[in-house]
């Protein structure tokens, strides 16, 4: 019978990871594409900066409606739905792209409403990993989630977007529609419902703001969530001043090409894989609080020494630095989160952290943009980056010293 039980959650979460790992390649196709065609029609640092911006905006604007709303819906649906939205933009945007009616504000445009539906499709993966793992697999099923996403993203993403780009510019979006649309069909085979369970349920339906309070409420009693919560938005809003630059790195500070960008973005892909197979082993050996600490630390290294060095061999390997290190961070910060949040309100937890963690990305890459702009070069907005994110790593160490994040997972009814 356990072996039955075993099989049949090992299929949901293959199901899972299959549509995560389709529509994280489209996903990384887009975001490689997006800001090519964005340098196309302008070199402003700050318009460049806005892109990224725009992309994250929605999390600010909508990660808190769409968290309350996956713990209210079948969040299987959600995601399908959410997909299909982004093919359907995307495929758009192709069509603009070929008939030339593409401008700086159409790009904007696509980018924000990708990015709506993203808060909806990216929030319900999120949550339904405990539902289709067990708890002692918490670490594997997220380290899988990241490797998805790095693989997708960066790995093949980047290279793949950035080559059909330099070859015609419409192959790009065409792809990345595509891999949304098929994501959205995968999901079709995880059978079952996929709606929160409530341990109180209650015969009178509850009102959307006060599922909110109820889900802040848990969030701002909960001293250690709460702390994690702002360590994750100094991280964003650090990183972003340095990866909103990126393009702009490569082709000017680095002197890649085009075609050859998506490859450095590569580099970062195989160092993001590294993190996600390290990172379980290295929480086993020492413990999460180290891991997330030294990780930060680690983070600002690779973004830092590539402020310093702008010889592409080198400056991609610190980016692989850099990406290994963030998806550690992330393995903990996820577990934790699935750890410590009752089932009822993680989709609200979840859609508060993504508010101030994602919602500082928009903030970070108009800074970073800004600060490139003052300074001259990206070069030295990468090295500020750094080394504030080394001060985030030496501040989370602090802020959790008498706090545990190896900690068992809670039941449906725990409160903090």
């Amino acid at each position: 019978m356990s072996e039955a039980v075993s099989s049949g959650a090992d299929r949901r979460l293959l199901w899972l990871l299959s549509s995560s790992a389709v529509s994280n390649l489209g996903d990384g196709i887009g975001k490689v594409a997006f800001p090519l065609l964005a340098a196309t029609l302008t070199r402003d640092p700050v318009l460049i900066a806005g892109l990224s911006a725009t992309q994250f905006l929605p999390w600010l604007l909508f990660a808190l409606v769409a968290g309350a709303l996956v713990d209210r819906i079948d969040r299987r649906k959600a995601m399908i739905y959410a997909n299909l939205a982004r093919a359907v933009v995307v495929g758009a945007m192709a069509v603009l792209v070929y008939t030339g009616g593409v401008t700086i504000a159409v790009v904007y445009v696509a980018a924000l409403l990708i990015g709506t539906a993203e808060t909806i499709a990216d929030s319900a993966a999120n949550v339904l990993i405990p539902a289709v793992v067990d708890h002692d697999r918490l670490e594997s099923a997220n380290s899988k989630l990241q490797a998805c996403e790095i693989v997708g993203q960066t790995f093949l993403g980047g290279p793949i977007g950035s080559a059909t780009f330099a070859l015609f510019a419409v192959f790009p979006f065409l792809l990345n529609s595509a891999g949304f649309a098929l994501s959205a069909g995968l999901l079709i085979a995880l059978a079952g419902s996929y709606r929160a369970k409530n341990p109180t349920p209650s015969a009178e339906p509850t009102r959307l703001r006060a599922d909110l309070a109820e889900g802040i409420g848990w969030l701002v009693r909960h001293r250690l969530m709460l702390r994690l919560v702002v360590i994750a938005g100094l991280v964003s809003l650090t990183s972003e001043l340095a990866q909103a630059q990126l393009v702009l790195y490569a082709l000017e500070d680095a002197q890649l090409s085009e075609a050859t960008f998506g490859f450095f973005a590569l580099i970062g892909g195989v160092g993001g894989l590294i993190g996600a197979a390290v990172a379980p082993k290295l929480i086993k050996r020492t413990s999460r609080g180290s891991v997330l600490s030294s990780g930060i630390v680690c983070c600002g290294l690779g973004i830092g020494g590539m402020g310093l060095i702008t010889q592409p061999v080198v400056s991609a390997t610190l980016f692989g630095l850099f990406a290994a290190a963030i998806v550690a961070v992330n393995v903990v910060l996820g577990t934790v989160r699935h750890s410590l949040v009752p089932s009822e309100f993680l989709g609200r937890v979840l859609g508060v952290w993504r508010t101030v963690a994602w919602g500082a990305v928009p903030v970070g890459a108009l800074l970073g943009g800004l600060l490139t702009r003052a300074l001259g070069t990206s070069s030295a907005t990468f090295l500020v980056s750094g080394v504030l994110l080394i001060g985030i790593g030496a501040f989370s160490a602090t802020a959790l010293r008498t706090f545990s994040l190896d900690v068992r997972p809670v039941t449906a009814c725990a409160q903090p």
